[in-house]
C-alpha cells in the first residue's frame, strides 16, 4: 500500500498498519509544495511573546490563528514571509531548528483556550496548536491538558516513545522527544470519518485495529486516536461549551513549571489518555489536592514517570529500558512505572487508581467482548444521581466508554460491594462506584488468532517490573485487572476518577446517563 502525503516508511517498516513503522516528515526537496510550523512553547499567557518557526517551499504563507471551539474564533489572519529549510534527521528528538517566521505579543483580551495555527501555501496546508492559559482564573474549572502523553505519542519526524529512528541500528523508540516540531496529522483536528479505537474482532480470528488500518490508508498518524487534542480533550471541551460549562485551560507542563498553576481553581479536569507525568507535575497536583482541590478525571492509564528539560521542551522516558539505560536508574526519578519499587511513589497515592492494575479493555483480545461500560455497584452514590441506573446496570455500554486503557486497583468483595484491598498505597479512603474487568494479556488459542501487537509482552513486563519475576502466579496477577469509577479522598481534597480513556465517547454519542454523571461531577456538590 502506497503511503499518502508526506508519510514515509521507516527503515524496518513491514507494511502492516499495526506493526509497521511509517511517519510524517517535511520533504527536503525545496521544489515540493509544503509549509510546516511549530511554536517556541507549548503554552503561553496573555502578554507573553508567541514565536512561530516555519519552513516552506513558498516565499510567503497565509497564517490563521484561531481559538478552537464549537465555532472557531479567528484571532489573527495575516501573511508571513517564509523560506525553505532542511529538516534534520533527528528532528523528533532534538527539534527541527527552523528559522523564526513570526512573533507577536499575545493581546490581553485573548481568552484562555487551545489555539490552532493554520499555515497555507498553494498545494499544501498544515496545522499546529498552542495553549493559552488564563492570566488569573476566570472559569471555576481548569482543564489540564494531557500534554505529557501528547509528546509521547507525537510521531512527526519519525520517533516517539513507541517507535523510532534512534539506536545503533536506527530502529529504536526515542527516550527523548522534542516539542520543537509539528504535531502529527490527526493530533490537532479529528478526521471526520475516522474510527475510534474500541473494536471487537470476531472470536477465533486474528484481531485487527480499524483505526490503524484507516490511518495508514488515509495518510494520518497511526497514533491519531491515542493522543492529541483532537481525540479526547477537544470533544469533551466542545460538549462543555455546548452545556454552558466554562473552562480555563492549562497543560501538564504548566504544573511542572509552576507549583501554583492551579491556585484559585476549586476544581480541575483531566480527560482522555493521561499516561505520562513528571515528578514535579504530581507534586503540584498533590499539593493542590491536599489543600482542598477537587479533581474530575475522566481519563485513564496513569502509568509512566517522565523528566522534562529545564526549558520544558524535551521529554524523557526510557520506559522498559530504564533499569539499564536511564542514567538516573538508581534513583526515584527513574523513568519507569510509577509502581516500580525503585520509584517508590505508587500511582494510587495521587489518583486513587493505577494503570498497572488495569490497562486494556475493548480492543485486541483484551476484554474486547466485554460490556463496554462500568458495572454499577453503588447506585445510591451522589455521582449516579439522576442517571436512572441501579445495581448491576452498566453505565456507558452503548457508546463503549470503557476502554481502551483504564486504571484500577486490587479489591475485595463483601456482600456484593467492592472495597479497595489493603496495602495498595492509598493515602485516603476510596469508594468504588463502578468497575469492569481489564487485562494486559491478549489471549489466544494458537497462532491462528494470536495478536502480534499486544500479545503477552505487556503482562510479562508488568509482572517483572511490579512483582519482580515472571511466572504463572505473577502473570496471573498482572493479567487480571480492572477499571474503576471511584471517589478518592486525599488530604482536604478529592479525586473523582472515571479511569477510562474513552469516557468522552459517551458525550460524543450524547448517551444520557453518561452526560448526567458528567454534569453531576463537574457542576454538582460533592459528597
Amino acid at each position: 500500500m502506497a503511503l499518502e502525503g508526506f508519510f514515509t516508511a521507516g527503515p524496518y517498516d513491514d507494511g502492516d498498519p499495526v506493526t509497521g513503522h511509517y511517519y510524517e516528515v517535511a520533504s527536503n526537496d525545496p521544489t515540493r509544495a509544503q509549509v510546516w510550523g511549530y511554536t517556541g512553547g507549548l503554552s503561553y499567557a496573555p502578554g507573553e511573546r508567541l514565536t512561530l518557526h516555519a519552513m516552506s517551499s513558498a516565499a510567503q504563507a497565509r497564517l490563521v490563528i484561531a481559538r478552537d471551539g464549537v465555532v472557531a474564533e479567528t484571532a489573527l489572519e495575516t501573511v508571513i514571509a517564509t523560506s525553505f529549510a532542511e529538516t534534520p534527521a533527528a528532528s523528533s528528538v532534538t527539534g527541527c531548528d527552523w528559522p523564526l517566521a513570526f512573533e507577536m505579543v499575545i493581546p490581553e483580551d485573548w481568552k484562555s483556550g487551545v489555539y490552532t495555527v493554520t499555515l497555507t501555501v498553494p498545494g499544501h496546508q498544515s496545522q499546529h496548536m498552542f495553549v493559552l492559559r488564563a492570566a488569573k482564573p476566570v472559569a471555576k474549572i481548569a482543564m489540564v491538558l494531557a500534554t505529557g502523553t501528547w509528546c509521547a505519542y507525537n510521531d512527526w519526524g519519525g520517533s516517539n516513545h513507541y517507535q523510532g529512528l534512534t539506536g545503533p541500528e536506527g530502529g529504536d523508540f526515542a527516550p527523548h522527544v522534542s516539542l520543537l516540531r509539528p504535531w502529527a496529522t490527526g493530533f490537532v483536528g479529528w478526521p471526520a470519518d475516522a474510527p475510534r479505537i474500541p473494536h471487537a474482532s470476531p472470536l477465533l480470528s486474528k484481531p485487527r485495529y480499524p483505526h490503524m488500518d484507516y490511518a495508514r490508508a488515509k495518510g494520518i498518524s497511526k497514533k491519531y486516536a491515542s493522543s492529541g487534542w483532537a481525540a479526547f480533550e477537544r470533544p469533551f471541551a466542545l460538549w462543555c461549551e455546548a452545556q454552558g460549562i466554562a473552562l480555563d485551560y492549562l497543560t501538564q507542563h504548566d504544573l511542572h513549571r509552576d507549583p501554583q498553576a492551579l491556585a484559585g481553581y476549586a476544581r480541575a479536569l483531566i480527560v482522555g489518555h493521561d499516561e505520562y507525568w513528571s515528578w514535579e507535575m504530581r507534586d503540584t497536583l498533590d499539593g493542590w489536592l491536599d489543600a482542598g482541590g477537587q479533581l474530575s478525571r475522566f481519563g485513564g492509564n496513569f502509568f509512566w514517570q517522565t523528566r522534562l528539560s529545564e526549558d520544558l521542551l524535551t521529554q524523557t522516558c526510557f520506559k522498559s529500558t530504564a533499569e539499564v539505560a536511564d542514567p538516573m536508574a538508581d534513583s526515584n526519578r527513574m523513568t519507569s512505572y510509577w509502581d516500580h519499587p525503585q520509584v517508590g511513589r505508587p500511582a494510587v497515592a495521587t489518583m486513587g487508581l493505577t494503570g498497572s492494575m488495569g490497562v486494556y479493555a475493548g480492543w485486541s483480545r483484551c476484554a474486547a467482548h466485554g460490556s463496554g461500560g462500568f458495572a454499577v455497584y453503588r447506585p445510591d452514590h451522589w455521582v449516579m444521581a439522576g442517571s436512572g441506573l441501579g445495581y448491576g446496570d452498566v453505565l456507558g455500554a452503548a457508546s463503549k466508554i470503557f476502554g481502551y486503557e483504564v486504571d484500577g486497583i486490587d479489591y475485595t468483595m463483601t456482600h456484593g460491594l467492592p472495597f479497595a484491598a489493603t496495602g495498595t498505597g492509598l493515602q485516603g479512603a476510596l469508594t468504588i462506584v463502578g468497575l469492569s474487568p481489564a487485562t494486559t494479556l491478549a489471549h489466544s488459542t494458537g497462532p491462528q488468532d494470536a495478536d502480534a501487537f499486544i500479545g503477552t509482552l505487556d503482562a510479562e513486563e508488568v509482572a517483572q517490573k511490579v512483582y519482580g519475576r515472571i511466572d504463572a502466579e505473577t502473570l496471573g496477577i498482572a493479567s487480571r485487572g480492572n477499571g474503576c469509577m471511584a471517589i478518592y479522598q486525599r488530604g482536604r481534597g478529592a479525586v473523582f476518577n472515571a479511569a477510562s480513556c474513552e469516557w468522552v465517547a459517551g458525550l460524543i454519542a450524547r448517551e444520557r446517563p453518561v452526560e448526567q454523571v458528567t454534569r453531576n461531577v463537574l457542576m454538582g456538590v460533592w459528597g
